[in-house]
């Protein structure tokens, strides 16, 4: 498949809706340092420092399908306590993930705490119940699943052992997902695979392989005889097993293939697997065989472990690593576009920045691109996310995904780069780029606009371009609306 192929892929994953069922919890990382050892045992003592909660599990796995646009339904299990509150928190932070969190008093929010100094874990708490849920719980997610599932394009089941995904569940939603005829895959902790019996593919990691099968799993012959030995067995019609530094091997009956990876630093691999199995659902569902859609979710992999933490990957930065070719040299991450613009400033070229949603380019669009181009000797434009505009604009937003809009804008004359930011406001990539000119529409006034403090403050200028009357995307949708009502 090439770059175009994978980029349209991309294109529509902003389309899809993931159900994930599985263990949720929330990920705790208190940072600190250490400068000394307790005189009361042969410990660090950790002066602490910060502290921030990440979601993690199946809670990650949502929010990696959420970051790269798509929509999720995520149904799990939360005890009546602080934890579940502090899940909740966070998963109102990504409007495209719609939770269904059954609480159960009986157990608690699954709650890992690790205790960082520069960037190393000293240390890990867990608080859990490995325990499966009670015939009641049980029977209250798999309601909730069987109704889900019928809006759904596709169902990942994380488990991570913490007892939701129980075999008489795992057996329950691998038949009504396969009843509904969508595809399953499953990122499995079971040392027996059997459990999964009647999914579409699993994803286990090479130790998880390793346990399985019974043998070693170091060499591709091996990886290929291990998953043979468990397809046999007709737990599944395929197996993605993600190999660490060895990159993937996805395993047929009657095929293997070996994708090496692209990871260009690890830092951290904490959630890899879930960032792998994010994207290979979502590949999926927008047309790619097993085999492309684990090359696309190898690249995701190897951008994410070189992000420190519980790290998710975005579409844009999928674009930006797909798109090393001359044939669309604008799609930029930050690192890179940053690179280009101090390049611009030592040949004396000066800078322009303009942001927005640029959701159905309209005449609108064009005179601010335009105004914004002759301002400066280069344009950098900042596009919001798809995860950003949702929260912006609402249900129903955006019309084209991120990869769709950021391939339009980077096919204008006036565009020198096009760089996607997850934030609601430009404001982090501003101060970032350090533009000499800020550009944007003349609804606003200086003091309004976003930036412009920093901006002015550094020397630059801030523009407000000529409106052109009557041209929005809003009132592009309600014309189109209003025709189709008509």
């Amino acid at each position: 498949m090439s770059t175009p192929d994978f980029l349209q892929i991309l294109e529509g994953f902003h389309r899809a809706n993931v159900l994930v069922l599985g263990d949720v919890m929330l990920d705790r990382f208190i940072h600190g340092s250490v400068e000394r050892i307790s005189p009361e045992a042969p410990i660090p003592v950790l002066a602490i420092e910060r502290a921030n909660d990440m979601l993690g599990g199946a809670a990650n796995v949502a929010r990696n399908i959420a970051t790269l646009g798509a929509r999720v339904d995520l149904i799990g299990v939360v005890g009546a306590d602080d934890g579940a509150g502090q899940l909740a928190e966070q998963l109102a932070a990504l409007p495209t993930i719609k939770p269904h969190l059954i609480a159960d008093k009986s157990r608690p929010t699954t709650l890992k705490t690790r205790y960082v100094a520069e960037r190393h874990q000293v240390l890990r708490t867990d608080v859990e119940s490995r325990e499966p849920l009670t015939d009641a719980v049980a029977a209250r997610v798999l309601e909730r699943f069987t109704e889900v599932l019928k809006t759904v394009d596709a169902v990942i089941l994380s488990d991570y052992g913490k007892g939701v995904l129980s075999d008489a569940v795992v057996s329950a939603a691998i038949a009504a997902g396969r009843a509904a005829h969508k595809p399953i895959l499953v990122d499995p902790k079971s040392k027996s695979l059997l459990k999964y019996r009647g999914a579409t593919a699993l994803t286990p990691n090479r130790r998880e392989l390793q346990a399985a099968c019974g043998h070693e799993c170091a060499r591709n012959e091996d990886v290929v005889a291990g998953a043979r030995q468990v397809l046999a067995s007709g737990v599944c019609d395929a197996l993605v097993v993600t190999r660490g530094p060895d990159g993937m091997s996805v395993v047929s009956s009657t095929s293997a293939t070996h994708i090496p990876t692209v990871a260009r630093e690890v830092f951290d691999v904490s959630g890899a697997g879930d960032t792998a199995v994010a994207t290979l659902a979502l590949a999926l569902v927008g047309g790619a065989d097993l085999e492309n859609a684990a090359r696309l979710a190898n690249v995701a992999a190897g951008i994410v472990v070189g992000k420190y933490g519980t790290a998710t990957v975005t579409s844009g930065e999928l674009v930006a690593r797909l798109d090393q070719s001359e044939d669309h040299p604008k799609h930029f991450t930050l690192d890179r576009v940053g690179e280009l613009v101090t390049r611009w400033r030592a040949q004396g070229l000066k800078v322009a920045f303009t942001n927005g949603c640029f959701d159905l380019l309209h005449p609108g669009h064009i005179s601010l691109v335009n105004q914004a181009r002759r301002s400066a000797d280069r344009l950098v434009v900042g596009l919001n996310s798809d995860l950003s505009v949702r929260r912006l604009k609402g249900r129903g937003r955006p019309v084209q995904g991120e990869v769709a809009r950021a391939t339009v804008l980077a096919s204008l004359k006036a565009v020198d780069a096009v760089v996607i930011f997850e934030d609601d406001t430009p404001l982090a990539l501003i101060d970032a780029l350090r533009p000499d000119v800020l550009v944007k529409g003349a609804d606003y006034r200086v003091e309004t606009v976003v930036g412009a403090e920093l901006v002015i403050g550094r020397g630059g200028r801030v523009v407000l371009a000529e409106l052109v009357p009557e041209q929005s995307t809003t009132n592009t949708i309600e014309r189109i609306s209003a025709a189709s009502a008509s």
